[in-house]
């Protein structure tokens, strides 16, 4: 199956993990990869700030894995024990927005991972945002020398879907934050074309096909 510009494939895992639970690195050899490095009106490229995603799922999870190059580090220092920080966006992070139905509208889940291994989980819902309890598990990686973090995520597919139904796509997009005003950085996947950076526009969102 290949993808087009405004496309994302997951691949079918073939149940190969390594001792922490996560696919093994030739699983993720196996996903296909889409990356970005451009702001999120998809201008003023920054290769130094590159972001490449691989998604691999099976029936149980999704999993998501964001491979993230940076200029600097900007992170916050406190969290709940168990790594969940609220606000986590006001950082650096790596985010993806999952939309499995109701095309278009402000109906979504909201997934972030930091650097420094913080994450949250929301529902993106007209009403404004709601905290879940998803279930998903991270692990992340900083190498310092060559500028790069790594995050891998597992998501639950119960938290996502009531059935999960691999032949039906799902919309998508994701994002990087980096850095600090007035310099910050605001990368997207599929441009949301706003004025002002803004993410949460649904009806700009790319296409997550499942193989099959």
């Amino acid at each position: 199956m290949s993808a087009s510009a405004a496309e994302v494939i997951a691949v079918r895992i073939s149940q190969q993990f390594g001792a922490d639970g996560f696919p093994i690195s030739s699983e993720w050899e196996r996903a296909i990869a889409i990356q970005f490095s451009c702001d999120w009106q998809g201008q003023n490229e920054d290769p130094q700030r590159q972001t490449e995603v691989r998604l691999l799922w099976s029936e149980q999870k999704l999993y998501l894995r964001f491979f993230c190059r940076y200029r600097s580090i900007t992170a916050h220092d406190d969290s709940d024990a168990n790594g969940r920080r609220d606000f986590l966006w006001e950082r650096d992070v790596a985010e993806v927005f999952l939309q499995p139905d109701r095309f278009g509208e402000s109906y979504y889940k909201e997934f972030e991972v930091s650097p420094n291994g913080q994450w949250l989980d929301l529902e993106i819902t007209p009403d404004g945002l709601r905290h879940i309890t998803s279930g998903m598990r991270t692990s992340v990686k900083l190498d310092e020398s060559n500028q790069e973090w790594i995050a891998e995520l597992a998501i639950p597919m119960s938290a996502l879907v009531p059935r999960f139904d691999p032949a039906q796509p799902w919309r998508v997009n994701f994002f990087r934050c980096e850095g600090t005003a007035p310099n910050r950085f605001y990368g997207s996947w599929q441009p949301t074309g706003t004025p002002e950076p803004q993410f949460h526009v649904p009806e700009k969102f790319g296409m997550l096909r499942f193989e099959l």
